[in-house]
């Protein structure tokens, strides 16, 4: 789950914001957590691409 969503129920304003000292710990906590959490959709669905590419070249070679 990225962070970009969700709505600090301190301050009612995006947590990526970092409004309030509640919305900057869950920030920090958030990317410390999960590396992929700070990418956004389009990104990760590229980089699935790319790995059924290399498994699709890899298995190619193979036969």
């Amino acid at each position: 789950m990225t962070y970009d969503r969700l709505v600090c129920a301190n301050c009612a304003a995006p947590v990526n914001e970092g409004r309030c000292p509640v919305c900057r710990a869950n920030r920090e906590r958030l990317q410390q957590e999960n590396f992929l959490a700070g990418m956004n959709p389009m990104t990760l669905i590229a980089l699935l691409a790319v790995l059924i590419a290399a498994v699709a070249l890899l298995a190619h070679q193979t036969v």
